[in-house]
């Protein structure tokens, strides 16, 4: 009888162990749009900021959403769209080794502001979003663990409509690719409490494989300096520029 009591027990705390575990990423992408942003034109196809299934940022060889579904690190779960209207696809992606989960949200590249918005809040801890997925309840929005915005530095050309302040003591990190961020978000991330784990000093190409390859750090727990270096390293790689420019490029910290 006490046997079978331990092993409830033992199996009870290991279930819970595991649910405790989780953690999420949350991963705001403003869909680039030759229309509404203003950005060096792309062909029409991959800059039409209504249509993710092609859109540079989304569906393209190197787009969130193609990337993600082809990586071996990644289980393509779902997607849909949103109740959102400006949110036009959301995909949920399970890591396959760990127990994380990344939600990943097309926004119509009209509606860039609110896509900065939205992630500049959930790096202040506002606009949580509990979902269940396999039976655990895992948070997104401010409840999410790490934030991250890909696309246009659209604060370049508007700032925002208020600036979110941290409103909880949770703990939450920010990857934010996109031109010069580090230069136009910084106010913001220090408001928002949120730690810049990856930002950018320059001109730049917000493509996909910068986050997978720096994500294979962050779920191993690595020290930012590793992690920049993944970022690094991927971008050098695809981009054909030299390892020391893209880590002066792509930064971590403040």
């Amino acid at each position: 009888m006490f046997k079978f009591l331990f092993l409830v027990f033992s199996l009870c705390y290991s279930l819970c162990v595991v649910a405790d575990d989780v953690r999420s990423i949350h991963v705001m992408v403003a869909l680039c749009d030759n229309v509404h942003q203003g950005i060096a034109p792309v062909p029409t196809k991959l800059g039409n900021g209504q249509n993710p299934k092609q859109n540079l940022y989304w569906g393209a060889l190197y787009g969130i959403k193609t990337t993600f579904k082809r990586s071996s690190d990644w289980t393509f779960v779902e997607s849909y769209p949103c109740s959102e209207s400006y949110i036009l696809e959301r995909c949920i992606f399970k890591h396959k080794r760990k127990n994380i989960y990344l939600i990943a949200d097309a926004y119509d590249g009209e509606y860039i502001d609110q896509t900065i918005q939205d992630y500049m809040d959930a790096c202040a801890g506002l606009s949580k979003l509990e979902m269940e997925i396999d039976g655990q309840a895992v948070g997104f929005g401010g409840m999410a663990d790490l934030l991250v915005y890909i696309g246009h530095n659209g604060l370049m050309e508007q700032e925002l409509a208020y600036i979110p302040e941290k409103s909880d003591a949770d703990k939450r990190e920010s990857i934010t690719l996109g031109c010069f961020s580090k230069d136009f978000f910084v106010d913001y991330m220090r408001a928002s409490g949120a730690y810049p784990l990856l930002w950018t000093t320059g001109l730049m190409a917000p493509e996909a494989y910068i986050l997978d390859n720096a994500l294979k750090g962050w779920v191993n727990r690595e020290s930012y300096a590793e992690i920049q270096k993944r970022a690094a390293g991927a971008y050098s790689k695809y981009q054909k520029c030299s390892f020391g420019a893209a880590s002066r490029l792509i930064v971590s910290g403040w």
